[in-house]
């Protein structure tokens, strides 16, 4: 008789108790191939991670992305609100990506490359195993009084999550005002900058709650992307999964016993030792199937691999395939599915691209005054201007003016013919724009303008030129 577990399960999540209140999760100490790759990797993203705001490229911070001044910078190209359409795009192939990756490899990203998962499990939670040991003694000592141990380990492990919270805040406050604001902080102190400050203070608490207490519910209730996966995954999408074919067999798990032939007697090679449960940072038992709760962090495989090992049955009873893999032997193949995603993703990417190439350092917009109609100048017709120029690098123009490029007339800029822009600066102001009538083609004449920096052309931009309505 088959021991598959019940539908149970789904009435409830591992870190709720039978009353619904919150039951905190010791897992053990995992180790193994996967988690040592995980830690190479997480290690290496956390230095880019670190580092990303304090690297400069051409003068521009790498990763920045100051929303209340809505600018943003993307491996060294700035973004301005004018370029706005370029970080929308940026975000849909951002999320388009997510999603084929989804369809293929599951929550691979929340297991491996999450900063959420990162920071808990490769960085807390191994101070957390430092300061408290593992699995039992982090058990025994929640339930236990509070003598003078107990006080010294808390407030010990408290203090060091409070520094590293405070880190975090001030790596995320650099991703958010810049590393330039941050700097000046520290320099100038917390009574001038206030309001930095306590963003920074801010920022703390928040981290210092999420790993402190919320924990891994961060992943089951306030994560987007863990809804998305009930949509995302199907049958074909390889997973963290556990082989219930060869794990149950015909009559079940069953506990080892090594005087026995587990092959003559029908039994499955899960030998319900629950260590892969033990081991599970969410609190779940992945011989119930693919759940919500799941990061697929590979911890269950480490813990099941070297069981299988010591009672000498092979590797593999919980790895990384698709259900189809388990139940129907059928070997990974690229569905229909995911190669819509992956047109839709190149089209992405391909318009992104163009956009970007298409960008340019300095913008220019001129428009006519609104409610002022054109002047007669002799034989001169003349209209008048405002202009705004963004000058979206980090070098400063000193010899800005406007040419009329496809007509002959006159651009009379109010103020100095020829100005300067500094890095990162704006510039506005108002220009006339004269042109023969003889050479005007109809009462609305598109003009083209160039901006320059002395004799280097930045920009051109067009705009309409009005006249008098006295064209055949």
């Amino acid at each position: 008789m088959s021991n598959l577990p019940d539908e149970a399960f789904r009435d409830t999540i591992g870190t709720l108790d039978e009353s619904g209140n919150r039951k905190f999760i010791f897992p053990k100490k995992p180790s193994g191939k996967f988690y040592e790759y995980r830690k190479m990797v997480s290690y290496i993203l956390l230095a880019i991670l670190i580092a990303n705001p304090f690297i400069k490229v051409n003068g521009n911070q790498f990763m920045m992305f100051n929303i209340m001044e809505r600018r943003f910078n993307i491996f060294g190209f700035p973004f301005w609100p004018q370029d706005f359409y370029l970080f929308v795009v940026s975000m849909i192939v951002g999320v388009v990506f997510v999603i084929l990756f989804t369809v293929i490899f599951g929550r691979i990203f929340c297991g491996w490359i999450c900063p959420q998962t990162i920071f808990l499990e490769m960085v807390f939670r191994r101070i957390e195993y430092w300061i408290d040991g593992d699995r039992g003694s982090q058990s025994r000592l929640a339930r236990q009084e509070w003598n003078l141990e107990k006080i010294r380990k808390r407030v010990f492990k408290w203090f060091v999550f409070f520094l590293i919270s405070f880190g975090i805040a001030n790596v995320f406050l650099a991703y958010l005002v810049g590393s330039n604001a941050l700097f000046l902080m520290i320099e100038e102190g917390p009574v001038s900058q206030a309001s930095n400050f306590i963003a920074l203070l801010i920022f703390t608490g928040i981290f210092y709650f999420v790993f402190v207490w919320f924990r891994e519910q961060v992943c089951i209730i306030a994560c987007p992307y863990g809804r998305l996966q009930g949509v995302l995954l199907d049958n074909k999408s390889i997973n963290v999964s556990y082989d219930f074919v060869r794990g149950e067999k015909e009559e079940g798990r069953a506990k080892f016993n090594k005087k026995e032939d587990r092959t003559a007697t029908g039994k499955g090679d899960c030998i319900d030792c629950h260590q892969c449960v033990y081991v599970c940072p969410m609190g779940i038992d992945i011989r119930n199937g693919t759940q919500l709760e799941c990061t697929n962090c590979t911890a269950c495989i480490d813990e099941c691999d070297t069981i299988m090992e010591t009672v000498g049955l092979p590797k593999g009873l919980i790895r990384y395939a698709s259900e189809d893999e388990i139940a129907r032997k059928e070997p990974f193949k690229f569905t229909a599915r995911m190669k819509g995603y992956t047109a839709v993703l190149f089209i992405l990417l391909s318009v992104f691209v163009g956009m970007l190439f298409l960008r340019t350092n300095v913008e220019a917009i001129i428009l006519r005054l609104p409610g002022q109609l054109f002047q007669h100048k002799g034989d001169k017709i003349s209209n008048v201007y405002t202009y705004k120029i963004v000058n979206k690098t980090m070098k400063d123009y000193s010899d800005i003016h406007f040419e009329l490029i496809d007509k002959k007339g006159e651009i009379k800029n109010v103020g100095k013919a020829h100005f300067k822009i500094q890095k990162e600066g704006i510039s506005q102001g108002t220009l006339f724009i004269e042109i023969d009538e003889d050479l005007l083609e109809s009462d609305k004449t598109k003009v083209k303008i160039g901006v320059y920096n002395s004799k280097e052309l930045l920009q051109t931009t067009t705009t309409n030129f009005l006249g008098p309505r006295s064209f055949n």
